[in-house]
C-alpha cells in the first residue's frame, strides 16, 4: 500500500549500474519504500521515517541488492523527487 508519493524519480550513474549489473528490477525498490517497507534501515531512522510519515519530513530507505551493494533511497520532505544512489554517493 503507498504511503507517498514519490515525486520525480532521478538517480546516481553509480546507482543506476549497480541495479543494472545486479539484474534486480528497480521498481521492486521503489515499490517497497513508498510502502513504507524501510528496508535495512536502523531502528532510529525506521521511527524517524514513521514520523517524517507524519509530519512531512525526509525518508530513507536502505536495500541491499542481490550483489550485496547497497543502495539509499531518499524522498525530499516536500515529495517533489525522490533520488537512487549509493551511499558512498551522497
Amino acid at each position: 500500500m503507498k504511503k507517498f508519493n514519490l515525486g520525480q524519480l532521478v538517480a546516481t550513474p553509480g546507482a543506476l549500474a549497480a541495479i543494472e549489473a545486479s539484474g534486480d528490477s528497480l521498481l521492486t525498490y521503489l515499490s517497497r519504500h513508498e510502502s513504507g517497507i524501510w528496508g535495512e534501515v536502523d531502528e532510529q531512522d525506521r521511527k524517524e521515517n514513521e514520523l517524517s510519515l507524519e509530519h512531512g519530513f525526509r525518508l530513507m530507505s536502505v536495500y541491499s541488492l542481490s550483489t550485496g551493494i547497497k543502495i539509499w533511497i531518499i524522498t525530499e520532505a516536500d515529495r517533489s523527487s525522490t533520488c537512487i544512489l549509493l551511499p558512498e554517493e551522497y
